[in-house]
């Protein structure tokens, strides 16, 4: 038979087929359809009507039931029930904030700039839903779709609407829309207070988070910011952009040399992070009204994340989209079990990005002409690298990046050119500090570990058969020997005889934690999963002491033991000295997981010390909440083991617990954890 011939009866046949199940499907579906009860009566009742429990309808001749008692018809819960399922419904199609292609390269690179890539136009689609407006201007949701293009007013005018609540409560237009935000949110309706609100939140960001996470320019975004809000016109007491130590990037630059608009996702994000730390009036009345928390720093967050979605931040390479996935990571929940909570999304499109722009190759980062776009991505890859690193080891993933995935080394800054020092010039910035201190570099030689940990640890065949001595052995020698070239160098000093700024204390604090948390995460390893050769001898009905090297075996395990209670106590003087001080209140979850892991570990030993993690987790709940719940546990936890320790495989070197006094009377000197410094 001719191939063509027997390609076509096949093809036929199979039509044929098709054409058969289809009919027979669509005579189910029609007899399935006639079994299914009617739809459900939509309500209509107004609002006073719905209260009250009484039908909306008007008779012959007669006024309806709300009128003729002087109730308003309004029908604002009707409204936000209809506008509530029109979003999940538009959740589950494209985005509607469509933006132009904002695939930007960095200068210097051979990518090619948004000016030369051809995009096809893509208008901006209206949104499905209906709009509400209140007073002076303000749409919740936007009436326009946000783009790279909308003014930075319009922009704050969305972040800044009101609560959605608001909507969901049926609020009538006498009441303040934004009554769920405190006594003067109203003030939010005035276009003159939401960019002076801005700037403040904006200060605060570079005043607190900045220092930590140092990837913008600050005079530069100021002055762009500024520009952006009040037009090319110097304001009063604003320093211009040549202040700046760097330059200005050329393709921040309209033609006629003045700012472009800052991203507007860049933009929500920077006002969020200062929302968590404000102490502005309005915040502050914000959470007296809240139970200490401001639900208004939270909507912030949550807009910010939504917008960052919806220009398609974690998909498009670029440089502000890097800078931007990396901003908005630390600033959410640091509750695994959080919806909206630290997942790893934002970090790991962070270095989806980097990896398409190649900035983990050396000879493409030696293309970046501008120094500030330069240093940023260094930074930022570094950051991302780090990051991801002590993720997995805290969390038990397998991290992203390996060693041989990058060959470029941040710590080799070259010395600065003697004509090029003036007396006058600007200190160095947090990034430059860190690099001169050395903390990147031990913080490499130490991720390193941590990416052998996690992708040795936290692996089934671990899990189920435990973790070969060798192995074990081997980590707590690499752990040694940064101890023994690193700790003395980045760690805090056993004498306080500097008086140290909030930078560098809250820098060397975290330096030395992130060490000594991974004894504890060690230890936590060894007693979820023991040791295999162990396992493997309980498996086939063996005693234990059958063990040729069961006492190497126990000696390994009594170090792991000290080793992890020694951290863990360490951590604990820390956190005590950082409280002490308030800094916890105002640090970006740098020191979080440590409090939380060491506070674990010696709540479950029964420790007294476990006081400072706790009350270091109760000040960091000023900006994440979710530490008090944190707290509570730990707490918890604490309270059983005055009943008797309770370990798993580690049981056997578990020290002596003595008698203890309630949690609530914990009184612990926090200066004592210098005398136990091991430099």
């Amino acid at each position: 038979m001719d191939p063509a011939q027997s390609a076509a009866e096949s093809s036929g046949s199979a039509s044929q087929v098709f054409n058969l199940t289809s009919t027979s499907m669509q005579n189910q579906i029609h007899e399935l359809a006639k079994t299914l009860p009617p739809p459900r009566k939509q309500n209509t009742a107004c609002d006073a009507c719905r209260a009250r429990k009484v039908k909306c309808n008007q008779l012959p001749g007669q006024d309806k039931h709300c009128l003729s008692k002087n109730y308003p018809c309004t029908h604002y819960v009707q409204q936000a029930t209809s506008e509530k399922k029109r979003n999940a419904a538009a959740t589950k199609r494209p985005r509607t904030l469509s933006v132009h292609n904002p695939h930007s390269s960095l200068p210097g690179s051979s990518r090619t700039s948004p000016e030369q890539a051809p995009s096809p136009p893509h208008p901006p689609i209206s949104p499905p839903y209906q709009t509400t407006a209140f007073g002076n201007g303000i749409y919740y949701p936007p009436p326009h779709p946000i783009t790279l293009q909308t003014p930075t007013r319009d922009l704050l005018t969305y972040l800044f609407s009101p609560p959605t609540s608001s909507f969901a409560r049926g609020y009538a237009p006498v009441a303040s829309p934004y009554g769920d935000w405190g006594e003067m949110a109203s003030r939010l309706s005035e276009e003159s207070f939401r960019m002076e609100f801005a700037l403040d939140l904006v200060e605060v960001f570079f005043q607190i988070v900045h220092t930590r996470l140092p990837l913008l320019n600050p005079a530069h975004f100021r002055a762009r910011m500024r520009v952006n809000l009040y037009g090319p016109q110097q304001q009063p007491n604003t320093p211009p952009a040549t202040t700046s130590r760097f330059p200005s990037p050329k393709s921040d630059l309209l033609p006629n040399g003045a700012p472009k608009p800052i991203h507007p996702a860049l933009i929500a994000t920077v006002i969020a992070w200062g929302a968590k730390f404000s102490e502005h009036p309005l915040l502050i009345a914000d959470r007296a009204r809240n139970n200490q928390q401001s639900l208004l720093a939270k909507a912030l967050i949550n807009r910010a994340r939504d917008l960052a979605e919806d220009l398609k931040v974690h998909r498009i390479p670029s440089a502000d989209h890097v800078v931007i996935a990396l901003l908005i990571e630390p600033m959410q929940s640091q509750s695994m079990e959080d919806s909206n909570g630290f997942h790893g999304f934002w970090l790991g499109s962070a270095i989806r990005l980097l990896l398409d722009l190649q900035i983990n190759h050396k000879s493409v980062m030696a293309n970046i002409q501008d120094p500030e776009a330069r240093g940023t991505m260094i930074f930022a890859w570094w950051m991302a690298c780090l990051a991801d690193a002590y993720r997995s080891v805290y969390y038990r993933r397998k991290p992203m990046l390996d060693d041989d995935d990058y060959d470029i080394d941040f710590y080799t800054v070259g010395p600065i050119p003697p004509d090029e020092i003036e007396s006058h010039a600007p200190q160095p910035s947090p990034r430059e500090q860190l690099e001169f201190l050395g903390y990147y570099r031990a913080s490499h030689a130490l991720a390193r570990v941590a990416r052998q940990m996690s992708r040795q640890l936290w692996r089934p065949a671990t899990e189920s058969d435990g973790i070969p001595l060798d192995v074990l052995c081997n980590f707590m020698n690499l752990l040694g020997d940064w101890r023994d070239e690193h700790l003395h160098h980045v760690g805090v000093p056993s004498n306080f005889e500097a008086e140290w700024d909030f930078v560098s204390a809250v820098t060397a604090c975290a330096s030395d934690a992130t060490y000594h948390i991974m004894w504890i995460i060690l230890f936590n390893a060894c007693d979820d999963f023991g040791i295999r050769e162990v396992n493997d001898l309980l498996r086939t009905g063996s005693p234990g002491n059958l063990l040729p090297n069961a006492a190497q075996i126990e000696a390994t395990k009594k170090k792991v033991m000290e080793e992890a209670l020694h951290g863990a106590l360490r951590i604990a003087g820390l956190a005590g000295v950082l409280t002490s001080n308030g800094y916890l209140r105002l640090d970006s979850a740098v020191m979080h997981v440590s409090c939380i892991q060491a506070g674990n570990l010696l709540a479950r030993l029964g420790r007294p010390e476990v006081a400072n993690c706790i009350n270091g987790l109760q000040q960091y709940s000023y900006a994440y909440e979710e530490c008090s719940d944190q707290a509570a546990e730990i707490r918890r936890i604490y309270g059983q083991a005055t009943l008797g320790v309770e370990l798993n495989h580690m049981a056997s070197v578990a020290p002596r617990m003595s008698p203890i006094a309630d949690v609530n009377a914990m009184n612990v000197d926090q200066s004592a954890f210098a005398s136990g410094y091991r430099g």
